[in-house]
């Protein structure tokens, strides 16, 4: 996760500062991957560049079929492996050529299921904020409205 620097914090804290100052008038937003890509390469030409095709080789590599593609290449390895017969090699090619490429492309997939989980959770909450804020309003609307016929009571009780 990249945290936010620069321009990126100053422009939070003072979205921070706005939303405590002025709770009811903060109006809840969502916030997608793409808005923050400009974030870890920048916004310059080579950094969407080196984005997009860090996004590409991440989508290819990150399926179940690469991880079936790479067992298979792993495997081509494991009959050299077993003529060696000593037990360094065979565990040599399990860590370095079968867990390695075989691992790496199950752990992408796995991640892109959990941020997929994620970013659906993220937009149902977006969906209930603005509901949420709103009703916040509502409820400050009466409040002042009470406080108000509170007023006029105490005027009128102080009248008699």
């Amino acid at each position: 996760m990249i945290a936010p620097t620069g321009t990126h914090a100053q422009a939070h804290a003072a979205a921070m500062a706005r939303a405590k100052a002025t709770p009811h008038l903060h109006e809840p937003r969502l916030v997608r991957a793409a808005h923050v890509l400009e974030q870890v390469h920048g916004s310059s030409v080579l950094g969407r560049f080196n984005a997009a095709v860090a996004v590409r080789i991440t989508r290819v590599v990150g399926t179940m079929y690469c991880a079936y593609v790479f067992a298979l290449l792993a495997l081509v390895a494991l009959p050299a492996a077993i003529e060696q017969g000593s037990a360094t090699v065979l565990v040599n090619w399990l860590s370095s050529n079968f867990l390695q490429l075989v691992l790496l492309p199950i752990i992408i997939v796995g991640q892109n299921v959990i941020s997929a989980a994620q970013d659906a959770r993220a937009e149902a909450d977006h969906e209930t904020l603005p509901a949420l804020h709103e009703m916040s309003k509502q409820q400050i609307e009466i409040l002042e409205a009470q406080n108000k016929i509170l007023d006029l009571l105490k005027k009128r009780v102080g009248e008699t």
